[in-house]
C-alpha cells in the first residue's frame, strides 16, 4: 500500500511554513488523538501518519529530500528497507511531539496514553551514522547491504532495566511512579503551580534498589549487531537514509535512536555518472571516422555496439536511450551518452607520411571552417547554458 503524500495528510500546500505546518498537525492530531477515538484503530492510524508527515516536514533536512526526491528520498513507502524514516510508535510520537499539544489532555503526554506512564521520562538513544559505499552497478538495481555494526544494545541480562535479575526496583515515593512533581506556590499574584522532573528519580518514576551487575545500571551494554539494509536504485553521493531504531539503544528500556547512512559511490573504471546519465569517452581511428566502423562500448549490464557513420567528426555525441541509472522515484533510466574522439597518431613513419601528404592535397581531406566554426560555436553556447 502505497503512503499518501504529506503535504496531503496535513492539508497544506508545499510553500506552508513551520508555523502553518505545526498548526495543521496539531489539529489533526488532536482530533484523531487515542484518548479521543478510543478502540478506533483508523483513528490511530490517521494519527500516526500525521505524526509521521510532521517529523518530516517539521525538519528543514528531510522535508528537502522529500520535496526533491518524495518518499523515495526517505525510503521505500516512506522507509527504506521496511524500517526507514517511517513506523511511528505511540511512544516515538508522545515522546518528541507531546509538547505541541500542552495541556489538550491533561498535560503530561510524554509516555504512552491512556495509562499511569503519562508525565515520566522516555529516555532517548543516541543516532549512528555510517557510510555505505555502492559500486554503479549496485545503484543500478538495488541491493542488500548487510553491515555489522559497533553499538549500544539492551542488556540481555536485565532487559533492559537496569535493576539486579530485572526486578530489583520500586516505585519512586516522591512521584508515585508519574515521574514529575507538582509544585504550588504563593507569589503576590496569587497562587502559581509548576511541574517538573521528579528529583528524587529523574523523571523515570522508578528507582533501582539494586544495580545489573553487567551493565551497571544503565541498562545498556556495547555490542555488535548485524544490520540488513535495503538500499534503492537510483541513489546518488551524498543522499542520506535513515533506519528508525536502528541506533543506540536508550539506557533503562526507552526509545532507540535512528542509524543515518550515508551514501558514497565508488568510482567506475570507465563510465562517469551525470545525474541518472551516463558519460563514456570513446576513441576512434582517422580511417575508421572516415570509413565508418562499428565500435563496442561498456555499459552497466554489459557491451554494446554501436555503428560509426562515415564522416563522423571528433566530439560526436551518440545517446543510447535508457542505459542510464534509474531514477530514485523510479520514473524511468537515464541515457548512456558516449563521446566520439578522433584520435591523431603522434608518431607515424615515412610511408604513411607520404600517404597523408597526398591526402592533404585532396579537397575532400580539408576542413570546412564554416561547418567546424558553427559546430564548435554551438557546442559552447551549449556548454554555458
Amino acid at each position: 500500500m502505497s503512503k499518501r503524500d504529506y503535504y496531503e495528510v496535513l492539508e497544506v500546500s508545499k510553500n506552508a511554513t513551520e508555523a502553518e505546518i505545526k498548526k495543521a498537525y496539531r489539529q489533526k492530531a488532536l482530533k484523531h488523538h487515542p484518548d479521543k477515538n478510543p478502540g478506533d484503530k483508523d483513528a490511530e492510524e490517521k494519527f500516526k501518519e500525521a505524526a509521521e508527515a510532521y517529523e518530516v516536514l517539521s525538519n528543514p533536512e528531510k522535508k528537502a529530500r522529500y520535496d526533491r526526491y518524495g518518499h523515495a528520498g526517505l525510503g521505500n513507502g516512506g522507509g527504506y528497507g521496511g524500517g526507514f524514516g517511517g513506523g511511528m510508535s505511540m511512544e516515538d510520537i508522545f515522546s518528541q511531539f507531546g509538547d505541541i499539544f500542552g495541556s489538550a489532555f491533561g498535560g503530561g503526554f510524554g509516555g504512552g496514553f491512556g495509562g499511569s506512564s503519562r508525565g515520566r521520562r522516555v529516555n532517548k538513544g543516541s543516532n549512528l551514522r555510517i557510510k555505505v559505499k555502492l559500486t554503479l552497478e549496485e545503484i543500478l538495481k538495488g541491493v542488500e547491504k548487510k553491515i555489522k555494526v559497533s553499538k549500544y544494545v539492551s542488556c540481555k541480562t536485565c532487559n533492559g532495566s537496569g535493576a539486579k535479575d530485572g526486578n530489583a526496583y520500586r516505585t519512586c515515593s516522591t512521584c508515585n511512579g508519574q515521574g514529575r512533581v507538582t509544585r504550588v506556590t504563593n507569589t503576590f499574584l496569587g497562587q502559581m503551580q509548576t511541574t517538573s522532573s521528579c528529583p528524587s528519580c529523574g523523571g523515570e518514576g522508578q528507582i533501582i534498589t539494586e544495580k545489573c551487575t553487567t551493565c551497571y545500571g544503565n541498562g545498556i551494554v556495547k555490542d555488535e549487531e548485524v544490520i540488513s539494509i535495503n538500499i534503492p536504485a537510483g541513489v546518488g553521493e551524498g543522499m542520506q537514509m535513515s533506519m528508525s531504531g536502528k541506533g543506540n539503544a536508550a539506557a533503562r528500556g526507552g526509545i532507540p535512536g535512528d542509524l543515518i547512512i550515508l551514501i558514497e559511490e565508488i568510482k567506475h573504471e570507465s563510465l562517469i555518472r551525470d545525474g541518472n546519465n551516463l558519460l563514456y569517452d570513446h576513441y576512434i581511428s582517422f580511417p575508421d571516422a572516415a570509413l565508418g566502423t562499428t565500435i563496442e562500448v561498456p555499459t552497466l549490464e554489459g557491451k554494446a555496439r554501436i555503428k560509426i557513420e562515415p564522416g563522423t567528426q571528433s566530439s560526436k555525441v551518440l545517446r543510447l536511450k535508457g542505459k542510464g541509472l534509474p531514477s530514485v522515484n523510479a520514473y524511468g533510466r537515464g541515457d548512456l551518452l558516449v563521446n566520439i574522439n578522433v584520435w591523431t597518431p603522434q608518431n607515424i613513419n615515412k610511408e604513411e607520411k607520404h600517404i597523408l601528404e597526398n591526402l592533404a592535397k585532396s579537397n575532400n581531406f580539408k576542413p570546412n571552417p564554416q561547418r567546424s566554426d558553427k559546430s564548435f560555436f554551438e557546442r559552447m553556447k551549449d556548454y554555458f547554458k
